[in-house]
């Protein structure tokens, strides 16, 4: 079962999946995910290298290139396969992020070049609104991730724990606690590449990776 079958688990989105399946291949046919698994990655891999100092305090748009150009595009990319192939639960995972990235792109520009008129004061406060925002949506992406095999549940999970610090080290001005949430976007960047394996060893003949069992129903 592929990533994105996977996340379509619920009873009647199977069935509807597995109506699909049997239908004549056409040229919209395979796994959205072998777009939206490494182009998520790739955007991550760039904001974690960001956080844990890799690059200078004021280097805060360099990540925005690949964000912009390469996550953001690819995550819509995906989101847009998955619901033309019927796999509503894929497409709004894919979709969620698309939003995410690309607000998170605009932030960054906007407070850079002063686009949305927010003072200095009030661009820490800016930021936190921003993260909690989207922290209380990603956690409610996990919640949904419970029903489906355990490397899904772990991935948010690991999001979660990634904004929480970045939210944290944001409010507190705290470097150390920012350089944590690097990592923790780095451990959520090692499950993603284990999903990208998964997905492309089904591609490609193989026969996928363990994910492990669900948390309810499993």
């Amino acid at each position: 079962m592929s990533l994105s079958e996977t996340a379509a688990a619920a009873p009647a989105a199977a069935s509807h999946a597995t109506s699909r399946s049997e239908a004549a291949p056409g040229p919209l046919d395979g796994d959205p995910a072998l777009i939206g698994v490494p182009t998520f990655v790739v955007g991550s891999i760039a904001l974690g290298l960001t956080l844990v100092g890799y690059l200078p305090a004021g280097a805060a748009g360099a990540p925005i290139a690949i964000i912009l150009a390469a996550t953001a595009l690819g995550q819509l990319i995906a989101a847009v396969w998955a619901a033309a192939l019927g796999q509503s639960a894929v497409a709004a995972i894919f979709g969620v992020f698309t939003g995410f990235w690309l607000s998170y792109a605009v932030l960054v520009l906007g407070l850079l070049h002063g686009w949305f008129g927010i003072t200095a004061g009030a661009a820490t406060r800016t930021q936190g609104a921003f993260l909690i925002s989207w922290l209380v949506t990603i956690v409610l992406l996990t919640v949904s991730t419970l029903r489906l095999p355990a490397a899904f549940t772990i991935l948010f999970t690991l999001i979660d724990v990634a904004l929480a610090l970045v939210l944290w080290a944001t409010l507190e001005g705290s470097g150390a606690v920012r350089t944590l949430g690097g990592y923790a976007v780095f451990a959520f960047v090692a499950v993603g590449f284990y999903l990208f394996l998964h997905v492309t060893s089904l591609a490609t003949g193989g026969g996928g990776l363990p994910l492990g069992r669900p948390a309810v129903g499993g």
